[in-house]
Order: structure tokens, then sequence, then C-alpha cells
């Protein structure tokens, strides 16, 4: 479904950061180009807010990502990466990145979720029900089945990939896809009748979806 845009219209962009990284590095080895996302996203329009959702590690290793986000006008909401005795490893940002879009709707025309995640569909719709225009942006192949038809306007990253991807990651081993492939499903809420490429092929999961839903995003 397709919307009008006006130079008028205020706009806020909200990025799942991870679901994003996953996916391009899932799908294409490469890394995503989220200055020209969040370009795009605004369209010449007025942007209000550019927030992304990002996990940091004891490490920070990820620093110098931080730091380009931040360069490009793009607001952090930075949240440790949980780790339990049982070795399991968990950050989940879904719930924030619903409270930030429900708390900004009233400052904002046009709501643009960066992210394949299944589990925004009721916020997209919620959004809609206050009025608001509501965009995906996101990579199909790694995108919940009713997300591009629930959003007022849809668009597919995969289809440009020069603008959207930036230079290759190796993934070197077959343990190295695999961990990719596990964060990403843990990421995305699967997509059905969905699936990836060469190595990386995803096997249909017989766990419930509830389950999926609540262990997605432990890495």
């Amino acid at each position: 479904m397709a919307s009008s845009q006006h130079e008028d219209q205020r706009v806020g962009i909200f990025i799942d950061t991870q679901n994003m990284y996953y996916s391009a590095r899932y799908l294409f080895g490469r890394k995503v180009s989220f200055t020209s996302i969040v370009e795009d996203a605004v369209a010449k329009r007025r942007l209000i807010r550019a927030i992304a959702y990002v996990v940091s590690t004891k490490g920070q290793e990820e620093q110098p990502f931080f730091e380009a986000l931040q360069k490009a006008g793009i607001e952090l909401r930075e949240k440790e990466l949980m780790e339990y005795s049982s070795g399991q490893k968990k950050a989940d940002w879904d719930v924030g990145l619903a409270v930030d879009v429900i708390r900004m709707l009233d400052m904002l025309d046009v709501v643009v979720i960066v992210s394949g995640d299944g589990d925004f569909q009721p916020l997209i719709e919620y959004a809609k029900s206050r009025g608001r225009i509501v965009e995906v942006m996101s990579f199909r192949e790694t995108t919940s089945g009713k997300i591009p038809e629930a959003a007022d306007r849809y668009v597919n990253l995969s289809d440009d990939k020069k603008r959207y991807l930036l230079g290759g990651l190796r993934l070197k081993s077959a343990k190295a896809q695999e961990d990719v492939r596990t964060a990403l499903e843990r990421s995305t809420d699967s997509p059905e009748g969905v699936s990836a490429p060469g190595a990386l092929k995803r096997k249909p999961s017989a766990e419930p979806p509830e389950e999926r839903r609540r262990r997605r995003l432990s890495f």
C-alpha cells in the first residue's frame, strides 16, 4: 500500500538495529548503510527524531559503530547485553521501541519502522488507528509475512543493494554461518514462506511461535 508524502509531514524513524545488522549479514554478508536508510526515510520531510536501538557489550567493541551512527545524526537508545550464569545472553528492545513510538505519536505525522520483525505488527496497527501514516523499511527476505501489507508504505531494501548495503563481511566457517543464522532467527519472528539463500538456508522450526518469541534476541 502506498502513502502520499508531503514536505510538511513530521517524521519519526525507529531503527531495530539488531534486526537490520543480522539480516544484512545473513542474506548478503554485508553491513547496512543506515545513513542512506535515514535519508530515504525522511524523503525531504521534517525529521523530528531518528533513533537506533542498540546493544552494548562489556568489551565495548561496538563503540566505533555507535559513534558512526551518532555522526550521521541518529540518536542511540543503548542497552547492555545481559549475560546469565546459564551462559544465555539476551537483549530485547521491542518494548522500548514500541513505547517510544506511542509516546511520540502526538508530535508525528509519519512513523517509520526500520525492521522486519513481525512482533511490530500490533504497533503498526495501533499507530494507524491513531491516524498516523506508518512506513516500514526492511529486507523482504527476512521480513514477517504480514508486515508489508500492514504498513501504509513498504520499502524493500533488497531492491537497491548498492544504496543500502556497505562492504562485505566474510563468514569464515560453518560455525560462523550457523551463529548468524541463529541470531537472525531470534531477532526476527520467522517469516512464513521466506527462505534464505545458499549455505544459510533455514530449516522450518517445530518450536511453537510463543516459545520462539520468548527466546528471540537471545544470543
